[in-house]
């Protein structure tokens, strides 16, 4: 039953739609409406409905003006044309000027036939031409050169040229010579057009108008071809295209090949950023972590030994270690937040400022606290430099005390800091510890890292062993003077 109940609705619906057709289907204006769903049929107690709905949302939202409109505008810059260009338009207008006169000449001269009591011209027998030219050697050159003066501006104005050579043909019907000659200008107009005019819909249509124009304007306006020219005309265009199929398959291998070099730099340029950035996170990271572990280490074993004998030197040791715990965690938000920093967003109050000389101090405590006595000395006028050098001279004596500590236990050591006029000198010493400790200074990624982070600025680092015994670090970072 629900399946007949189906069939039957569905009958009904193609019946009635069908039926509307028809009855709408009286007029023009019927079948418009019918096709685009505008005529509206209400079912018994129901809504009114479309009666071509799938159609009518197909049309639904465009408006065909509009689109046509919008066909007819520019799809891109009008040509520029250059002098070499203009030269040769010239050039080609007055070739094809020449040729035509003198085909003019035997072609459109009047037949003459003797007779017995006087010579009498003959024509052709067509009717007055439309415009009439005088005979002598004004009048033929003179219409030819209104006919090849479109070819001077043909890539300026192409299709307005096209479409002069297409209203002259009319006129000039009746001279083969002439319409021939309008032909061949109409064919390179035609071109222009077809390359340069940025009217590209009306270009195209234009096309086969001209043909059509062309076939009906005159029996001699598309010149025969002679039988011997045939092969000519055929294998010379297919050499030619043959050629151009060449050297465009060249270019665009060449092109091809010039892509994939630049995706290749495009791609070792990125794998040389990611290398330089991984290089710099880990610098960072070296920086800020080693330091402060390194003193917590120490700090951890010394209260471990003397947990038992004498708890308040442990627990000062433990209360260090949760210092320097509580600042490695402070530099390392620091740090994270200048790798996951967005643009535009201001997260200075979740950051602490980067370190500088000013807290050379408090580093030099801190290790004095870890057990390895530290003197520091400034001379100079101290002043304050950009935040880089202050950072980077930091970081320098920061990575020359974390050595002394992990390699030189017992070993004094001795900061620098001197502020010249155009330079910044730092410089680490210490006395060297005991011999078992001290034949190792670690991998040397450290001063690695710092010889790059001076690098950046001009400066220099020297690091190795001094004649006496102990070790030696000195930074110049060269100073802009003010």
């Amino acid at each position: 039953m629900a399946g007949a109940a189906g069939r039957a609705s569905a009958d009904g619906g193609i019946s009635g739609t069908v039926t509307g057709a028809i009855a709408t289907a009286g007029s023009p204006r019927g079948v418009v409406r019918w096709c685009t769903g505008w005529g509206v049929r209400a079912d018994a107690g129901g809504p009114a409905v479309h009666e071509n709905e799938r159609v009518r949302k197909v049309f639904a939202g465009r408006d065909p003006v509009a689109e046509l409109v919008g066909s007819l505008r520019p799809s891109g810059p009008p040509p520029r044309p250059t002098v070499r260009g203009r030269l040769f338009d010239v050039s080609v207008a007055v070739v094809l000027w020449l040729l035509a006169v003198l085909a003019a000449e035997e072609d459109d001269a009047p037949q003459r036939v003797e007779g017995a009591d006087a010579p009498s011209e003959v024509h052709t027998g067509r009717p007055e031409p439309f415009l009439p030219i005088e005979e002598g050697p004004t009048g033929w050159p003179l219409l030819m050169v209104a006919v090849v003066a479109p070819l001077v501006l043909r890539r300026r104005l192409p299709l307005a040229m096209l479409w002069t050579v297409m209203a002259v043909a009319p006129f000039v019907a009746d001279y083969d010579a002439v319409l021939r000659l309008s032909f061949y200008c109409c064919v390179v107009t035609a071109y222009s057009a077809a390359v340069y005019s940025p009217h590209r819909i009306p270009a195209l249509l234009s096309l086969p108008l001209a043909a059509f124009l062309y076939t009906r304007t005159g029996e001699s306006a598309v010149p025969t071809i002679p039988d011997d020219t045939v092969p000519f005309l055929i294998l010379v265009p297919i050499a030619v295209a043959a050629d151009g199929l060449r050297r465009w398959r060249r270019r665009a291998d060449t092109h091809r090949e010039r892509l994939t070099a630049m995706e290749r730099d495009r791609e070792a340029a990125l794998r040389a950023a990611a290398e330089q950035e991984r290089a710099r996170i880990a610098r960072e990271l070296h920086d800020v972590v080693t330091h402060s572990v390194s003193v917590m280490v120490i700090q951890a074993g010394a209260a471990r030994k003397v947990m038992d004998t004498t708890p308040d030197r442990a627990r000062e040791a433990l209360l260090a270690v949760e210092a320097g715990g509580r600042a490695a965690m402070s530099e390392l938000r620091h740090v994270m937040g200048l790798l996951t920093a967005v643009p535009g967003e201001d997260d200075s109050r979740e950051l602490s400022p980067q370190p500088d000389l000013n807290r050379l101090t408090g580093l030099a405590a801190r290790v004095r606290e870890a057990g390895t006595p530290v003197e520091l000395l400034v001379t100079g006028e101290r002043r304050r430099l950009p935040p880089g050098v202050e950072l980077a001279g930091y970081r320098v004596v920061q990575e020359a005390l974390t050595n002394t500590v992990k390699h030189a236990a017992g070993a004094e050591a001795r900061v620098v800091v001197d502020y010249g006029a155009d330079r910044l000198r730092l410089e680490v010493t210490d006395s060297g510890g005991d011999t078992a400790t001290d034949v190792k200074r670690g991998d040397g990624r450290g001063l690695l890292g710092l010889s790059e982070r001076l690098g950046v600025y001009g400066g220099t680092l020297a690091a190795g062993p001094r004649p006496l015994g102990g070790y030696r670090v000195e930074a110049v970072i060269p100073l802009e003077v003010p």
